[in-house]
């Protein structure tokens, strides 16, 4: 589900306005670069969101950044020179840009895909740091961020001496006004950053989205700063990687900054006749799909943030909530202009084994412990039904279950000459398969198992208990009803074969032979 990949932020925010004096009502024009490319080098194995997150990214800026279409572009797939000719035709309009009267410029460089410690991989061409980062050093914008979601771009700060730390404050009051430089990066030198098959990209460009589209405006103005959205994803690609088999990232930065102002990057009020605005309750994290579950996710908002609200373009959205042992999921309308409230009455409740069997990488398996009541007809003419309880445990994969059970009967045996009472011990495998319905799950399967059989005679003089062993297999189906906190019970019925030496009427023992009984069972089980 999670595919290893290098997950690193650098923001370069480099003379953060003109001049201390320039006039307030300085017009801001904005330029963008958005770069992905899932191929690397040919022992690379294929990225599958580098474009995509390049795209998410593309979007945010277009839709709440203010970045005009005709400032914007989007490069997936291109090989090094394509790049290299882009940025240098960028900062040719940059140049233009800044010379016109009263203009401060803000220029973003993004880049997702792979990398080292000295270079890009767009596929079979390198392209140095060194060279990249000096395209968008040299540009003459007021401010420059740089971005780099990939393998070890950590380096870039371990180089010029960068610490690992928390976010810092970026304490800015006047707009672009200052001048210096902030590099920031969500991984150090030497770790691997990640992807998600849940979250169809990066861990990290996901977080920075999300945080773009309001989860990240901590102090409630409107408006996402570079420090508030540096925050969000800091903290977010950090409590999602301690979660993977790969590894937190650790954040870095490097910063030679002087100046007043804040850096913002989105404003939401701005765009909100033209936008809808979906607001989730606290306790959960929610992940926001677009069209179906199916579709691209379109943000998060994790359960510790404090900012419950994104803006969203208008349309359908599929809504994910995560609780402690279920999800609520179900699609919600967004509409221009309103905000709906997610409350849990929009959403059905759906349990973990449920999930599963759903597929889509957001659980691959469920099990727990499961006890119950047992009862199956005679394999003994003359014998009672025999009652008993049985404990196991299961595991639930997306296509099939596997399950054990150690059971216990106790019957009675009796003809004109011998009275018995009979304890059985059992042990069975069952492979099932379910199908999810609205209220239940229905399954079937085949199982298999082993039996230890102890006859205790009643009768005149001494008799000595005997012991048998029987072979037992048989199919039969299911059904279960999910309960609150993860529990659920369930029936079982199934037609058995038991084959094993059976005694003859006056209690000597017979000849190998088949035996037919039907076994029902009823129990209460939990999932994990």
């Amino acid at each position: 589900m999670i595919l290893g990949r290098l997950a690193a932020l650098i923001v370069a925010a480099c003379g953060l306005v003109v001049a201390m004096e320039a006039p307030a009502e300085a017009r801001i024009e904005r330029f963008a670069v958005l770069i992905g490319n899932n191929a690397g080098e040919k022992s690379e194995v294929e990225l599958r969101y580098a474009e995509s997150d390049a795209a998410r990214m593309y979007d945010v800026l277009k839709d709440l950044g203010g970045f005009p279409p005709a400032n914007l572009v989007l490069l997936r797939g291109e090989g090094a020179e394509t790049v290299r000719r882009t940025l240098i035709t960028m900062n040719d309009r940059v140049r233009a840009a800044v010379s016109s009267p009263d203009t401060d410029v803000l220029y973003l460089v993004y880049y997702s895909g792979h990398a080292d410690a000295n270079a890009l991989h767009l596929g079979p061409t390198p392209l140095s740091l060194t060279e990249f980062e000096q395209l968008v050093r040299g540009s003459a914008a007021s401010a420059r961020l740089l971005i780099v979601d990939s393998c070890r771009s950590g380096a870039l700060t371990r180089v010029k001496g960068g610490t690992s730390a928390p976010p810092f404050l970026i304490t800015l009051d006047q707009r672009l006004a200052g001048q210096g430089m902030v590099t920031l990066t969500s991984s150090s030198g030497n770790e691997d950053a990640q992807e998600s098959d849940e979250l169809k990209g990066s861990f990290f460009t996901h977080a920075l989205v999300s945080g773009l589209l309001g989860t990240a405006d901590a102090d409630r103005d409107g408006a996402v700063s570079l420090e508030e959205a540096y925050r969000h994803a800091y903290e977010g690609t950090l409590r999602a990687t301690s979660r993977t088999w790969a590894g937190v990232q650790h954040p870095t930065f490097r910063y030679d900054f002087r100046g007043q102002g804040k850096l913002i990057l989105t404003e939401l009020p701005v765009h909100a006749s033209l936008r809808g605005v979906l607001r989730f309750p606290r306790g959960r994290s929610y992940l926001v799909m677009r069209g179906s579950s199916e579709g691209p996710v379109a943000a998060e908002v994790g359960a510790s943030d404090a900012t419950r609200t994104l803006s969203l373009r208008p349309g359908r959205y599929f809504v994910r909530g995560r609780g402690p042992d279920f999800l609520l999921e179900g699609t919600v309308e967004a509409e221009a202009g309103q905000t709906v409230d997610v409350g849990d009455e929009r959403l059905s409740r759906v349990t973990l084994a449920r999930l599963v069997r759903k597929g889509g990488g957001v659980r691959e398996i469920a099990h727990g412990p499961v006890a119950g009541y047992q009862l199956r007809t005679p394999i003994l003419r003359g014998s009672s039904p025999c009652h008993g309880g049985f404990v196991g445990y299961g595991i639930e994969l997306q296509h099939m279950g596997l399950a054990t059970r150690l059971s216990a009967c106790h019957s009675t045996f009796q003809n004109e000459l011998v009275t018995a009472s009979n304890d059985d011990l059992g042990l069975d495998v069952r492979l099932s398969h379910a199908w999810d319905l609205p209220v239940i799950t229905v399954g079937v399967g085949l199982d298999a198992g082993l039996a230890v059989m102890r006859q205790r005679f009643d009768s005149q003089g001494h008799a000595p208990d005997r012991y048998g062993l029987a072979a037992a297999f048989g199919a039969g189906g299911g059904a279960n009803v999910d309960l609150l906190g993860g529990f659920y019970l369930g029936v079982e019925a199934a037609a058995q074969t038991y084959v094993f030496r059976q005694p003859r009427a006056s209690g000597e023992e017979g000849e190998i032979a088949p035996s037919l009984a039907a076994r029902f069972r009823v129990g209460v089980g939990m999932s994990l």
